[in-house]
């Protein structure tokens, strides 16, 4: 039975050793710490989990490691994104069999397929596995924009149920919606607050890594509780976290904030570096403004 996907999901982070291998212990630490602070998924191999700097072993290993770490307290999706879709294919079948709750999948982001080619891609996917699929739009990094008529398409397909809509125009929120009805779920990817109040479901942000209680609360308190004015005093409270790790630095900030705060998260892969001095220092500012620290089971910088 398909699980219902809502609230605040992360797209996680993965920690990496000082010798550039893929951190276990610490992503143990890291989802027990995420599901004990209140987030309602997790998302690991998306783009701030650098997916592309990974080969197929580490994928297989990340997306095992959190599955079981998990042990269904929340939803996992996976990260099964790959430009040939006979690669999505066996990516999100191999999701399947390890017990992800679904998959995300961003287009095909080299050969700017048409629509006809998109509807295709997620067609052939969906008829492969039986896990609902998280369509993800994000036209800055995929070089494809599924604009609102074509998720429409999109959405007859039955397995293809959610899209994180990642872009900064807020009313294709409303129009997803409008024009998809209950077969499509939107879940916000850059903009929150603003998404939920348009209709979104969800919200697969960037900051819950740093702060995945306060991120959790703006959507609990929009969606559950009709709390406005509450959560967006909120919002704006944290936004200088959530803009910090906007941006070409949402991976090397997201990882020098939690280095700050205490946990040992390592360094991006190349081409990603590490945040430069000046930016590194606003970083350390940031986690002392806002009193932010690791809380969860101790975990040694390798």
């Amino acid at each position: 039975m398909m699980k219902t996907f809502r609230g605040t999901y992360n797209v996680m982070i993965t920690p990496f050793t000082a010798a550039g291998e893929v951190d276990v212990t610490a992503l143990r630490a890291f989802v027990d710490w995420q599901i004990a602070a209140g987030i309602h998924g997790l998302i690991p191999l998306g783009s701030t989990g650098e997916f592309l700097s990974m080969d197929d072993d580490e994928k297989t290993l990340v997306a095992e490691v959190v599955i079981r770490q998990a042990g269904g307290r929340v939803p996992v999706l996976i990260g099964t994104g790959a430009e040939d879709t006979r690669e999505v294919v066996r990516l999100s079948r191999r999701a399947e069999k390890l017990g992800a709750d679904g998959v995300m999948i961003i287009p095909p982001f080299y050969s700017t397929p048409t629509d006809d080619e998109l509807v295709h891609h997620y067609k052939t996917v969906a008829d492969a596995i039986s896990l609902p699929i998280m369509v993800y739009n994000n036209p800055a990094t995929a070089n494809v924009d599924l604009k609102p008529q074509l998720v429409a398409r999109i959405a007859e397909i039955d397995n293809c149920l959610y899209i994180k809509e990642s872009t900064l125009e807020v009313t294709r929120v409303r129009d997803i919606v409008r024009l998809c009805g209950d077969r499509m779920t939107v879940f916000g990817g850059i903009l929150g607050f603003e998404s939920f109040v348009e209709g979104a479901q969800g919200w697969v942000a960037v900051a819950s890594n740093v702060v995945p209680t306060e991120m959790a609360r703006i959507f609990s308190l929009v969606a559950d509780h009709g709390a406005i004015k509450e959560a967006h005093e909120l919002y704006l409270k944290y936004l200088p976290v959530i803009e910090f790790v906007g941006g070409q630095a949402y991976v090397a900030g997201s990882k020098a904030l939690l280095n700050h705060m205490g946990f040992a998260a390592g360094n991006p892969r190349p081409p990603r570096l590490p945040l430069p001095a000046a930016q590194d220092a606003a970083a350390r500012a940031l986690v002392k403004t806002f009193d932010l620290a690791w809380r969860g089971a101790p975990v040694a910088a390798a």
